[in-house]
C-alpha cells in the first residue's frame, strides 16, 4: 500500500498527458478524478485550461480498464459542462472513441457515454453526433447497437426535430428494421414513434413504409395508433441557454414558485418535401423519346409523349435543372387543337410545379397568362385540370400574391371578354387568398380589393359571386379593416351579401389569434438555461432527483415516458417563511403540475418491506402474521389494525403498510376471518389517508376482486372497492377491473364485479368514467358471456347507465341480439332517464377525466370522423354524375351510423362545405336527401354544430322557398333535428334573415312562421323571441292571407314568451297592423287612450270606436266595461282599420330617434356625374323611409300613384316649419327621394316637387344649415343633369332652384356639378349650364377659385352645331371678357380661327354694350379687385399675383388626401371675407391647408394671414380671442405642412408654398395670445420639424434656399420669444435626447445619423441658451414644477453612471446645458427652489439625481455669495456688494450704442443680412428716438445714406402692416461699394470667452445677466479672461445665415464663440483687439441692462 501511495504521490507531479497514460491504472483513475474536479471548478468557458484538456479524452475514454474508463467519462462530462461550442473541434475523435469502446461496457458506463454524446449535441456538434451514430449502428455486436439507437431516441426526445434533423434519422432506420436482433428492431420502432410525435405520422409513413416488410408495417401501424399529442424540447443547445439569465434556471430547479400547466402541442409541421431526396427526370426524359413524340402529327402519340413527362414528374421531389425548353413546349401544347393533349400538358405542368416548387417560379410566371386564357374552355376535364394545376402552382410556392398582381396577368384575365375566364380566375384568386398567410395578404390586399370591387359590377352573376368570395377570403384572413373604405362605396344589398358570406366562412378569423402554448410535454420544456447544478442533476445518477431515463424500446408499451415536473420560468426562490396563504397557493400550483403518477408497483421482497417498516410496526406483530396458525394470524391482524389506527402520520406509511398486508398474510390466506380483517385494514387505510397511491390500488385490486366472488367476504370486498373509488376515482378502478375480470377463470369474479359496478355507477355517477370503454366491455364481454348471471348483471349495469345518459345509449347497442335488446328495453323502463343527477359519493382527490361531467347527452363519447372525410368523398359531392353525388351523401349517413350518431366537430368543416353545395343541386331528390343528412349530422354533433357548420343553416332555410311541399317538409324536419342539437336562440339570427329574404315564397314564409309558433308554444319564457317581432310585424302586411295569419299567430306567441317589459322597450320597432295587436296585448287601454288624445286631428270615427272611447276612464279600461272594449264579430274589420289609423296618427311624422346620419353619408359615393338609381338603391331608399317616416307618409311617397305622392308632399310641405330639425336629420333620405322623382316623367308630381324644394332650402337657410358633401353628391348631379327638361316651366323652376342652392351652399362647391353638365348628352342641359356659368361670372366675379381655367370648356362649345348652344357659349364668354378684359384670351384654350373670329366679334359687341351702359372698360373690375387684394390681402411672400393659379379646396374631398390629423372643431357658420381670392371663409381656409396639396394650401394660408392681420389690428382683441380656439389646430396643421412643402420643393417644384407656410407660422407666433394657445405636443413637433430642416443639407440647393434658411431661423427665434416659456423649456430639454432616425427628412448611415444628432443637439442647446439668458426676467412666467420635472426625467434616463462617464470623457453639451438651466434656477430662486419639486418623486430610492445637483448648486452659490433672494426680481440681494460697486461711467452706454450701430451697419452692408440689419436699426431708432443715427454716417456715401433712409421708411411701413423681414426682402440690394463699415464706426464687438474646462454654461449665462450687486466679482473675472483673448481676433459680425453651412445658429449674435463648441475664432487681418478696460466693462454692463429691460429686440 505504501508503494501505491508513493506512486500516486509522485504521479501527481507529472503532466496531465503522462498521468492519464500511466501504466498504473490507479494513477490513471486518480488523474481522471482530479481532471473532473478541475473541470467542475471552472466557471468560465473561456478558461485557458480547458484548451489543454480537450485533446486528452480521445484516449482516456478508450481505456481498457472499466473503472478508469468510467471515471474518464465522468471527467469528459464535467469538461463538456464547462466548455462552450468552441470545443466542437474535439468532437469527432472523442465521439468515435465513445462509440467504439464505451457502448458495450457496464450499464453505468453506457449511461455516462450516452450523457456525453448528448452533451456534444448540446454543444451543437450535431453532425458529428449523427456521423458517429451511423457508424455505431453498423456494429456487428447487437449489444452495442441498442445503446446507439437509444441515444438517438434521447437526442430527438430531448432536443427536438429542429436540432436533430429527421431526414438523417429516417435514412438510418430502414437498416435497423432489418436487423436480426429483436431488441434493435424494437428500439428502431421506438425511435420511429418518437419521430411521429415530432413531425407527424404521415411523413414518416410515406418515407419508411416503402422500405419495410409487411409484418413490420403491421406492428408499427399498431404502435402508431396509440401516438397522439405533440412534443416540445426539454433541453436547449448551449447558445440558446446563454440567451436567458442563469438565475431563472436556478429558480426552476428549486421549483418553489408557481408553475404552469403543461399543454399538449400539435406535432411540428414538417414538410415531407424536405425529407425526400430529389430525383433527376431530365435524363430519363431524354431517353424516353419525349422530344420526338411531341412533334408527331397524331394526337395520340403527342399525348403519350406528354404522359411520359407527367409520369416522371409525379415524383414528390424533382432535382432542379434546365426546364425552360420543356416549359416552352408545354406552353404550345396547352393550346393544342386536341383537348386530350392539352389536358395532359396541363397536368404535367402541375406535377412539375409540385416537384420543383420554387425552382419552377420563373416558368410558372411564364405560363400563367396562357393557363388563365385557357380557362375559357367549357369542357369539365380541361377546367378541372386547369384548376388543379393553378392551385398546385400557388400551393407549391411557385407564385405568390405579389407576383400574381405585379405581372398584370390577373388584371388582364379578370377583364377578359369571356365571363368564364373572369369567374374562374377570381375563384383561383380566392383559393390563393384562403391559403396565404396573413402577412402576405396585408401586403397585397390594396391591389386585390379594388380589383374585386370592380368585378362586383360585372354583368355575370358567377363573376360577382366569385368577387364576393375573394373579398370574404380577405376579410376572413385580415379582418374587415382593410375593406372598410371600399365597403363605403357598396350599396346595402351587396354589403349585406358580403357580410353573410364572411359570416358563413367563419367570420374574421384573423381577429382571433391562436392560443399560446405555455409549456410542453417534456419535463424541462420551460427551462431556459440550466445552471451547473441543474446539469449535474441531469446527468448524475446519484442525485436526489435524477431525471428519468427511458429507452427507445419503452415507447412500445403505448405509454408516454414518465416525466419530471416541468419547472416554470417564472418560478422564483420563494422565502420559506411565507404566509400560509402563499404556501397554500404554492401547494395548489405544485399539485396542478404534478407529473403523471407511476401506477405500476415495483417488486419488493418481505425482507426489504420489514427493513423499511423499521419501528412502525412491532416485530412480534410481523412474526405472528407469518405464523401458520390462523388464530395467531388473526390476533396479529387485530393488533396491526390497532397500531395503524393509532398512527399520527399515516400518509407517509400507506404504501409500505399495504405492501406488508399483501405479503403477509396476503390475499390468498385460507382463513375467512383473517381475510376479512385484511380487507377492513386496507379499507380503513384507503378511506383515512389523505392520499392513497394508485400503486396501492394495483397491489390490492386483484385480491379484492377475487374476494368479491366469495359470498363470505363479498360485502367487505365491495366496501373496499368503493373506498378505492373514493380515493383514486372510479375511472381508474374500472379500467383495472376490465382486465382482471375479462381473463379470470372464475365466472363469479365477472358477474359479482359487474354487480358491484352497478352500485358504483349509482354512487358516483358517470362523469368520471370513460363510457365508451364501459359500454364496449359490457357489449363484448358481459353480454357475450355464456353465464346467465353475468348477462343479467350486465343488463342491470346498462340499465343503471341509462338512468344517467338517457336513450342515446341505445345507439351503441344496435348490433346486439334482438332478444337481448328487448330485455334491455325492459331494464331501461325500470331505470328511466333522470337528467343531471348529483353523485351520492365524491372522490377525495381531483381526477382528470376524458368526459364532461354532469351526465346527460354529453356524457356519451363522440367519435372523431375526420379520417373518414376523405378527398374522394368530398370530390364525389362535386361529381357531374348524380349517382356519384348520391353515393357520397349516403356514405356520410353510413359514417354517422358507424359512429353511433355521436361525432366530434373535428374535420367536419369540409364536409359541411360539400353538403352546402348539394343544397343547390339541380336534382331535387338529392337536395331532400342532403337536408336529411344535414339534420342527422347536426343531431350527431350536438351543440358544437353551431360553430362547426359555417353558417349552413342559412342555406337550409333557403330551401323553404321551394314550391314543392315535400321539399319544405324535409327542410322543417332538418330544422327540428337542428333544434334538438342547439337551442332556439342560436337559430334566431338565421331565421330572421330567411324571413326578410324577398326570394322566399309565401308558402315558405307561412311554413316557417308556423314552425316558429310551434316551437315557441313549448316555451314559457324566451326573451330572444323579441328579435322575431319586427319581421313578423312586416309579414302582417304581406299580400298572402296565409302568411298574415301565420304571422299573427307567431306574434301572439312572441308576446307571450317575451314579457311585457321587453316588449315595451322594443315596441318602437313595430309598424303597421302588428302595432295595434301588440298594444292591445301589452296595454289593453292604450289604443283608446291614444284615440282620446288624437281625436281632434283624426276626424270622424266609427260609432264602435266612439263607444270604446266612452268606456275608458283616465286612459284605462274599467273592469266592468272590458267586454265592450272588444269589437263585435260583425264590426271587426272596420274597427281594426280605425284602430290602425288611430295608432298611426298618434305617431310623429318623422322618427329620428335611431337615425345615424353619419353612417348613411359614409356610404354615399361622391360622384359628380349623375347615374340613374339602380333597383337595389330604390329598395334601400324604401327601407330607410319605412324606418324613419310615418307609415301613412311613407306609403304615399312610395306609392306608384302620383296623386298619393302629391298628397304626401302636401303633408310634408305643411310640416316643414315645425319639423325642421327632424328634416335635417333625414335630409339625405329626402333628397334621394327627390332625385327619384326628378327622374320620373309625371309632370304634376314634378311640379309639386319643384314647389316644395325651394321651401325646403329656405327652411334650411333659416336654420343656418349648410348641405354636407354627401347630400350635395346625392342631389346636385341629378339637378344639373335635369336642368335641360323639355318643358320650359320645369326648366325655369330648376334654374331658379339651382341659383338658390348656389347662394345657400357654396359657389365653389356647386361649380364642379355645373361643369359636369357641360358634358351632358342633352343639349338643353348644356345650354342651361353654360348660362349658369355666365351668371356665376357676372354675380360672383372671380371668387370661384379655378373658374377661369375651365373657361376653355365653354369656349370649345362655340364649335357646336346647335345654334342655341353656340349662342349661350358666346354670351358667357362675353361676360367673362367684361370682367377679365383681354386676359380672357389666356384661358380660352386652342380654338380655330373661326371660333376666335366669333369670339372677337362678340367681345366687340360687348364693349359697345358696356359703353352704352357706362360700365367702363372690360377688365376694370379685375384690376380693382387686384388692388383690393394687394392693399388688404396677405400676399407678402408671393412675387406673382396671378389669380388664376389657385385651386378650389372644396373641389377635392378631404378624405382623398389621407390626412390623419384631427380636424379642429369650428363654428359651423362661416365668416366671409370680402375681396379675397380663394377660399370664402376661415373654415374653408383651414380645410384646404389641412387637406390640399402644398400649392393648393397657399390659398388657405392667404386667408389665414389676412384674418390674423385683421385680428391683430383689432383694438378690442375680440377677434384674437375668437381665433385662439383654432390656434393649436392651425399650428399642428402647419407643422405637418412644413415637411410636405419642403419635400415637394426638393423634387423641383417652386418654393412658393414653403415661404407661405413659414410666413403663416410667423404671423401666428407674432401674437403672444395665439402663441401661448399652442399645446406642448404641437410645439414639440413644430420645433423638431424646423430644426431638422435647418440642418438639412438639401435646403441651400432649393430655389431661394438661403432665404428659406433665414426665414426658418427668424421663425425659430419668434417661437422662443412668444411661445409659452414652460412648454418651450420642456420641449427643448426633451429634444436633447438622441432623435429617432425615422424623423430625419432624408435617410443616411449610422455615422451620418450620429453626426446629425450632434448638430441637432447643438441647435437645441443654442435655443436653450437664449431662453436661459432671459430667465431672470421671465422666471415668474415659467412653471418651475414642470421644468424641474423635465430636468429630473432627463437626468434619470441618463443615470449616474452615464453622467460620470460623460463628465470624464468627451465634452457633452446637452448634459452641460441641462446643468446650466438648473444652476440658473437655483441661483434665481435660492432654497425656495425645493418648494417646486411637487412633480419629482423625492421619496424614491435611490434618491433622484436632481436633488443632489440642487444641493450642490446651493452650497456653491452660497459660498460665492451669489444667491438671489426668493422675492420678486429686482429686490436687493442677500450680500452688500452693491454698496462697494462703483457706478458705471456715464459715457459707457454711448460707447456701447456705437458698437451696436457699427454691427448693424455692417449687416446692412451685406446683401444676405441687409433686411435684418434694417429691422435692427429700426428697433434702435424706436428705443432711442433722440439719437441721430445719420450723424454716425458722415463719412459714408450719399447712396448708402439714401439706401438706409428709404429702407427705414419701408420697414416702418411693413411694421405697421404687421409684416416680417423674412417675407419681404427689399427689392433693391445695398450698393456693393458700401459693404465696408464707416471709418467712424467702431468695428469691434469684444465678447468674453468661456473657460473650455467649465462643466456648464453657467459663466457665459452669468455674463448676460450682470447685476450691479455682483459687478465687482465679474470685473475681476473679466480681467482674468482678458489674458485669454489677448492674442485672438474675432470677426466684426457673423451673418445670421451662413450660405455655406446649414448648421444655422439661433441668435448667434448673443452667443459667445465658446458656446459653439469651444471653437477658436478665425483671425481677420484688418481687425485689432482693444484692451479690456473699465469702459468696455461698463459698456458691457449697460448693454446687459438694456437686454434685461428689453429695449433691444434681437430678431
Amino acid at each position: 500500500m505504501a508503494e501505491d501511495e508513493k506512486i500516486l504521490k509522485d504521479a501527481k507531479k507529472l503532466p496531465w498527458e503522462d498521468r492519464l497514460a500511466h501504466k498504473n491504472w490507479k494513477v490513471r483513475n486518480e488523474a481522471n478524478v482530479d481532471l473532473a474536479s478541475v473541470c467542475d471548478s471552472i466557471t468560465d468557458p473561456k478558461d485557458p485550461r480547458l484548451r489543454d484538456f480537450g485533446h486528452l479524452f480521445r484516449k482516456t475514454v478508450a481505456d481498457s480498464n472499466a473503472p478508469v474508463q468510467e471515471k474518464a467519462l465522468d471527467a469528459l462530462v464535467a469538461f463538456l459542462k464547462a466548455v462552450d461550442a468552441d470545443a466542437g473541434r474535439y468532437a469527432k475523435e472523442v465521439c468515435d472513441a465513445i462509440a467504439a469502446k464505451c457502448l458495450t461496457g457496464r450499464p453505468k458506463t453506457v449511461q455516462k457515454a450516452q450523457d456525453a454524446l448528448l452533451l456534444w449535441v448540446e454543444l451543437e456538434a450535431v453532425d458529428v453526433f449523427l456521423d458517429t451514430l451511423e457508424k455505431a449502428i453498423k456494429n456487428k455486436v447487437a449489444k452495442a447497437v441498442v445503446p446507439a439507437v437509444d441515444v438517438m431516441f434521447l437526442a430527438i426526445s430531448e432536443f427536438g426535430s429542429k436540432i436533430i434533423p429527421p431526414k438523417r434519422i429516417l435514412k438510418m432506420l430502414p437498416e435497423l428494421f432489418d436487423h436480426q436482433d429483436q431488441n434493435v428492431r424494437a428500439s428502431a420502432k421506438g425511435v420511429t414513434i418518437e419521430l411521429c410525435r415530432w413531425i407527424g405520422k404521415d411523413p414518416v409513413k410515406s418515407i419508411l413504409f416503402e422500405k419495410m416488410r409487411d409484418t413490420m408495417k403491421k406492428e408499427l401501424e399498431a404502435e402508431l395508433a396509440n401516438v397522439s399529442g405533440g412534443a416540445k424540447p426539454s433541453r436547449k443547445i448551449r447558445s440558446e441557454q446563454d440567451k436567458e439569465p442563469e438565475a431563472e434556471a436556478s429558480s426552476d430547479v428549486v421549483g418553489n414558485g408557481p408553475t404552469e400547466e403543461p399543454v399538449a402541442d400539435a406535432p411540428q409541421e414538417v414538410d415531407e418535401y424536405d425529407l425526400m431526396d430529389p430525383v433527376d427526370i431530365l435524363t430519363p426524359l431524354e431517353k424516353s423519346g419525349f422530344w420526338e413524340g411531341v412533334k408527331k402529327t397524331k394526337w395520340l402519340e403527342r399525348k403519350e409523349a406528354v404522359a411520359e413527362l407527367t409520369k416522371l414528374a409525379s415524383t414528390k421531389k424533382i432535382a432542379p435543372g434546365d426546364f425552360s425548353e420543356i416549359c416552352r413546349t408545354l406552353k404550345k401544347l396547352i393550346t393544342d387543337v386536341n383537348l386530350a393533349v392539352a389536358v395532359e400538358a396541363i397536368q404535367a405542368i402541375g406535377n412539375l410545379a409540385r416537384g420543383l416548387r420554387t425552382h419552377f417560379s420563373a416558368s410558372s410566371r411564364f405560363m400563367l397568362p396562357v393557363l388563365l386564357e385557357k380557362l375559357k374552355e367549357k369542357k369539365p376535364t380541361v377546367a378541372e385540370a386547369l384548376t388543379q394545376t393553378l392551385q398546385a402552382m400557388y400551393k407549391a410556392g411557385c407564385l405568390n400574391l405579389v407576383d400574381i398582381i405585379e405581372g398584370k396577368d390577373v388584371k388582364t384575365a379578370v377583364k377578359n371578354k369571356v365571363p368564364l375566364v373572369r369567374s374562374l380566375t377570381l375563384n383561383w384568386l380566392t383559393f390563393c387568398l384562403e391559403t396565404s398567410n396573413k402577412a402576405l395578404i396585408l401586403k397585397a390586399h390594396k391591389e386585390y380589393v379594388p380589383l374585386c370591387m370592380e368585378c362586383l359590377n360585372d354583368g355575370t352573376p358567377d363573376v360577382r359571386d366569385a368577387s364576393f368570395s375573394a373579398l370574404a377570403a380577405i376579410a376572413k384572413s385580415v379582418g374587415m379593416r382593410p375593406l372598410e373604405k371600399s365597403l363605403e362605396k357598396l350599396d346595402d344589398v351587396r354589403r349585406k351579401k358580403l357580410s353573410e358570406m364572411i359570416a358563413s366562412s367563419g367570420g374574421e378569423s384573423a381577429s382571433t389569434s391562436s392560443v399560446t402554448v405555455q409549456s410542453s410535454v417534456g419535463g424541462m420544456a420551460t427551462v431556459g438555461k440550466p445552471s451547473r447544478m441543474l446539469r449535474d442533476r441531469m446527468f448524475d445518477p446519484n442525485s436526489e432527483a435524477p431525471v428519468v431515463r427511458k429507452s427507445a424500446a419503452s415507447m412500445l408499451s403505448g405509454k408516454r415516458p414518465a416525466l419530471s415536473a416541468p419547472a416554470s420560468k417564472k418560478a422564483g426562490t420563494a422565502k420559506t417563511g411565507g404566509s400560509k396563504k402563499d404556501a397554500a397557493v404554492r401547494n395548489e400550483s405544485s399539485k396542478s403540475v404534478e407529473p403523471p403518477e407511476d401506477v405500476e408497483p415495483a417488486e419488493m421482497g418481505l425482507e426489504e418491506i420489514e427493513n423499511r417498516l423499521g419501528s412502525l410496526v412491532k416485530t412480534e406483530t410481523i412474526s405472528l402474521l407469518k405464523s401458520s396458525v390462523w388464530k395467531e394470524r388473526l390476533e396479529a391482524t387485530l393488533s396491526l389494525k390497532e397500531e395503524i389506527e393509532g398512527l399520527q402520520e399515516l400518509d407517509k406509511s400507506v404504501e409500505i403498510l399495504v405492501r406488508l398486508l399483501c405479503a403477509v398474510p396476503g390475499w390468498n390466506d385460507k382463513n375467512v376471518q383473517v381475510q376479512q380483517q385484511v380487507i377492513e385494514i386496507i379499507t380503513y387505510i384507503s378511506s383515512t389517508a389523505a392520499k392513497f397511491p394508485k400503486k396501492c390500488v394495483v397491489l390490492c385490486i386483484t385480491g379484492a376482486s377475487e374476494r368479491v366472488a366469495d359470498i363470505k367476504t363479498r360485502a367487505s370486498a365491495m366496501k373496499c372497492l368503493t373506498a378505492f373509488c373514493e380515493a383514486v376515482g372510479p375511472g381508474f378502478v374500472f379500467e383495472r377491473l376490465y382486465k382482471i375480470m375479462n381473463g379470470h377463470k372464475n365466472p363469479k369474479v365477472l358477474s359479482e364485479g359487474l354487480l358491484w359496478m352497478v352500485s358504483a355507477v349509482d354512487d358516483f355517477g358517470v362523469s368520471l368514467l370513460k363510457l365508451k370503454d364501459l359500454i364496449d366491455f359490457c357489449k363484448d364481454v358481459g353480454l357475450q358471456s355464456s353465464t346467465a348471471a353475468t348477462r343479467n348483471a350486465t343488463i342491470k349495469l346498462l340499465g343503471a347507465l341509462h338512468k344517467f345518459v338517457g336513450p342515446d345509449i341505445k345507439g351503441f347497442l344496435n348490433d346486439v341480439k334482438p332478444a337481448l335488446i328487448s330485455t334491455l328495453d325492459t331494464e331501461y323502463e325500470k331505470n328511466p332517464f333522470e337528467g343531471t343527477v348529483a353523485p351520492k359519493r365524491v372522490v377525495k382527490t381531483s381526477v382528470s377525466t376524458s368526459t364532461s361531467g354532469g351526465g346527460g347527452l354529453d356524457s356519451l363519447p363522440r367519435e372523431d370522423i375526420s379520417s373518414k372525410i376523405t378527398p374522394e368523398l368530398l370530390k364525389g359531392f362535386e361529381s357531374p354524375d348524380w349517382k356519384m353525388r348520391l353515393e357520397s351523401i349516403e356514405a356520410v349517413n353510413k359514417i354517422l351510423e358507424e359512429a353511433n350518431k355521436r361525432i366530434q366537430p373535428t374535420g367536419t368543416g369540409e364536409l359541411f362545405g360539400g353538403l352546402r353545395g348539394r343544397l343547390l343541386d339541380s336534382n331535387k331528390n338529392l337536395v331532400m336527401q342532403t337536408l336529411t343528412t344535414i339534420g342527422g349530422v347536426a343531431s350527431a354533433m350536438g351543440p358544437t354544430v353551431e360553430k362547426a357548420s359555417k353558417g349552413i343553416l342559412s342555406d337550409v332555410l333557403k330551401c323553404l322557398g321551394d314550391n314543392k311541399k315535400h321539399m319544405r317538409e324535409c327542410t322543417l324536419a332538418a330544422l327540428d333535428l337542428w333544434l334538438g342539437a342547439v337551442h332556439l336562440d342560436k337559430m334566431i339570427p338565421y331565421v330572421i334573415i330567411a324571413l326578410t329574404d324577398g326570394k322566399m315564397g309565401a308558402e315558405g314564409r307561412k311554413d316557417l312562421f308556423d314552425w316558429l309558433t310551434k316551437q315557441l308554444a313549448g316555451l314559457s319564457d324566451f326573451v330572444d323571441a323579441i328579435h322575431l317581432l319586427k319581421p313578423a310585424s312586416i309579414a302582417m302586411t304581406d299580400k298572402s292571407a296565409d302568411v298574415r295569419k301565420a304571422a299573427e299567430g307567431c306574434i301572439s306567441e312572441i308576446v307571450r314568451v317575451s314579457g311585457q317589459e321587453t316588449l315595451e322597450k322594443n315596441i318602437k320597432n313595430i309598424q303597421g297592423p302588428a302595432l295595434a295587436l301588440v298594444l292591445e296585448k301589452v296595454r289593453p287601454g292604450f289604443v283608446q287612450e291614444q284615440f282620446e288624445s288624437s281625436k281632434a286631428t283624426a276626424g270622424p270615427v266609427s260609432k264602435g270606436v266612439s263607444k270604446v272611447s266612452k268606456s275608458t276612464s283616465n286612459g284605462t279600461l274599467k273592469q266592468g266595461n272590458r267586454s265592450r272594449a272588444l269589437p263585435t264579430k260583425g264590426s271587426r274589420p272596420d274597427q281594426i282599420t280605425s284602430v290602425h289609423d288611430i295608432a298611426i296618427q298618434s305617431q310623429s311624422l318623422l322618427n329620428t330617434k335611431d337615425s345615424n346620419k353619419e353612417d348613411r353619408e359614409r356610404l354615399v359615393v361622391r360622384r359628380i356625374k349623375f347615374e340613374e338609381l339602380r333597383p337595389e338603391q330604390i329598395q334601400d331608399l324604401e327601407n330607410d323611409m319605412m324606418k324613419y317616416f310615418r307609415e301613412d307618409l311613407q306609403k304615399r311617397l312610395m306609392s306608384p300613384d302620383f296623386k298619393k305622392q302629391v298628397d304626401g308632399l302636401d303633408i310634408l310641405q305643411k310640416a316643414l316649419p315645425s319639423l325642421s330639425k327632424d328634416i335635417i336629420e333625414v335630409l339625405d333620405i329626402l333628397l334621394r327621394w327627390f332625385v327619384l322623382q326628378l327622374c320620373k316623367s309625371n309632370t304634376t308630381c314634378l311640379l309639386k316637387v319643384l314647389e316644395v324644394l325651394p321651401e325646403l332650402f329656405n327652411t334650411l337657410k333659416d336654420e343656418e344649415y349648410c348641405l354636407t358633401e354627401a347630400e350635395a353628391a346625392i342631389f346636385l348631379p341629378c339637378l344639373a343633369e335635369k336642368l335641360g327638361h323639355n318643358i320650359e316651366k320645369v326648366r325655369e323652376k330648376m334654374r331658379e332652384l339651382m341659383k338658390q342652392i348656389i347662394q345657400a351652399y357654396s359657389v365653389a362647391k356647386t361649380y364642379p356639378y355645373i361643369l359636369e353638365g357641360l358634358r351632358s348628352k342633352n343639349n338643353r342641359t348644356r345650354i342651361e349650364c353654360t348660362d349658369l356659368i355666365g351668371y356665376l361670372l357676372e354675380t360672383c366675379g372671380t371668387e370661384i377659385s379655378g373658374l377661369l381655367k375651365y373657361l376653355n370648356m365653354v369656349a370649345s362649345l362655340t364649335a357646336e352645331r346647335d345654334g342655341e348652344l353656340r349662342k349661350a357659349a358666346l354670351n358667357t364668354m362675353a361676360t367673362g371678357y367684361k370682367i377679365l378684359g383681354d386676359d380672357i384670351w389666356r384661358y380660352v384654350g386652342k380654338l380655330t380661327d373661326a371660333q376666335k373670329s366669333m369670339l372677337d366679334d362678340r367681345f366687340k359687341w360687348k364693349v359697345k354694350e358696356m359703353e352704352k351702359r357706362r360700365e367702363g372698360r372690360p377688365g376694370d373690375a379685375r384690376a380693382a379687385l387686384r388692388r383690393s387684394v394687394r392693399d388688404n390681402g396677405p400676399e407678402v411672400a408671393e412675387q406673382s399675383g396671378d389669380l388664376s393659379q389657385t385651386v378650389p379646396g372644396p373641389l377635392f374631398p378631404r378624405q382623398n388626401y389621407g390626412i390623419s390629423e384631427q380636424i379642429p372643431e369650428r363654428n359651423p357658420v362661416p365668416r366671409t371675407i370680402a375681396g379675397v381670392n380663394g377660399p370664402a371663409d376661415w373654415n374653408e381656409a383651414l380645410d384646404i391647408i389641412m387637406f390640399g396639396s402644398p400649392e393648393q394650401s397657399v390659398e388657405g394660408m392667404k386667408v389665414v394671414c389676412h384674418e390674423l392681420a385683421q385680428a391683430s389690428n383689432d383694438p378690442e382683441e375680440s377677434a384674437i380671442d375668437e381665433l385662439v380656439k383654432d390656434a393649436d389646430g392651425l399650428v399642428s396643421c402647419l407643422a405637418n405642412k412644413v415637411a410636405k412643402t419642403f419635400d415637394v420643393s426638393l423634387m423641383g417644384a417652386s418654393s412658393r408654398s414653403c415661404k407661405y407656410v413659414l410666413n403663416t407660422l410667423m404671423q401666428t407666433f407674432q401674437n403672444k395670445k395665439l402663441a401661448h394657445a399652442v399645446k406642448e405636443g404641437t410645439l414639440e413637433s413644430l420645433i423638431t420639424e424646423l430644426l431638422l430642416w435647418l440642418l438639412d443639407e438639401r435646403v441651400p440647393r432649393m430655389e431661394d434656399g438661403s432665404q428659406l434658411l433665414k426665414a426658418l431661423n427668424v421663425l425659430m427665434l419668434k417661437i422662443l420669444d412668444n411661445a409659452d416659456r414652460t412648454s418651450s423649456f420642456v420641449v427643448l430639454i426633451s429634444l436633447l435626447r438622441p432623435l429617432d432616425p425615422s424623423r430625419w427628412p432624408s435617410p443616411g448611415t449610422a455615422e451620418v445619423y450620429a453626426l446629425r444628432n450632434q448638430k441637432f443637439s447643438d441647435l437645441v442647446v443654442k435655443c436653450l441658451i437664449k431662453l436661459t439668458k432671459l430667465l431672470q426676467s421671465t422666471i415668474y412666467e415659467v412653471e418651475l414644477d414642470r421644468l424641474l420635472q423635465s430636468i429630473h426625467v432627463y437626468l434619470q434616463e441618463l443615470g449616474m453612471e452615464e453622467i460620470r462617464r460623460r463628465r470624464a470623457g468627451a465634452d457633452d453639451k446637452p448634459l452641460r446645458m441641462v446643468k446650466t438651466v438648473l444652476h440658473e434656477l437655483v441661483k434665481l430662486r435660492g432654497a425656495a427652489i425645493k418648494g417646486h419639486l411637487s412633480l419629482v418623486p423625492i421619496d424614491m430610492r435611490p434618491q433622484p439625481i436632481i436633488l443632489a445637483y440642487i444641493d450642490l448648486n446651493l452650497e456653491t452659490l452660497a459660498a460665492a455669495r451669489m444667491l438671489t433672494s426668493t422675492g420678486p426680481v429686482g429686490q436687493n440681494h442677500w450680500t452688500d456688494s452693491t454698496a462697494n460697486t462703483p457706478s458705471p461711467p456715464p459715457n459707457s452706454a454711448d460707447v456701447q450704442l456705437k458698437q451696436e450701430l457699427g454691427a448693424i451697419f455692417k449687416k446692412i452692408g451685406d446683401k444676405q443680412t441687409s433686411t435684418i440689419g434694417l429691422y435692427d436699426l429700426y428697433h434702435i431708432t424706436k428705443a432711442y428716438p433722440k439719437v441721430d443715427i445719420f450723424s454716425q454716417l458722415q463719412n459714408a456715401s450719399e447712396a448708402f445714406r439714401t439706401y438706409i433712409r428709404d429702407g427705414l421708411a419701408q420697414v416702418e411701413k411693413n411694421a405697421a402692416a404687421g409684416r416680417t423681414p423674412s417675407s419681404l426682402p427689399l427689392s433693391t440690394p445695398p450698393p456693393s461699394s458700401l459693404a465696408l463699415p464707416s471709418p467712424d464706426i467702431p468695428s469691434l464687438d469684444v465678447k468674453p470667452l468661456m473657460n473650455p474646462k467649465s462643466d456648464s454654461y453657467t459663466d457665459e449665462i452669468r455674463g448676460s445677466n450682470i447685476n450691479p450687486g455682483t459687478l465687482d466679482a465679474i470685473r475681476e473675472r473679466m480681467r482674468t479672461m482678458q489674458l485669454a483673448i489677448s492674442g485672438s481676433l474675432e470677426s466684426v459680425s457673423k451673418p445670421l445665415m451662413p450660405t455655406n453651412d446649414n448648421n444655422i445658429p439661433v441668435d448667434e449674435q448673443n452667443i459667445p464663440p465658446s458656446q459653439m463648441g469651444e471653437e477658436t475664432p478665425h483671425p481677420h487681418p484688418q481687425q485689432v483687439v482693444l484692451p479690456m478696460d473699465e469702459k468696455a466693462l461698463s459698456g458691457l454692463q449697460a448693454r446687459m441692462e438694456r437686454l434685461k429691460g428689453g429695449s433691444l429686440e434681437h430678431m
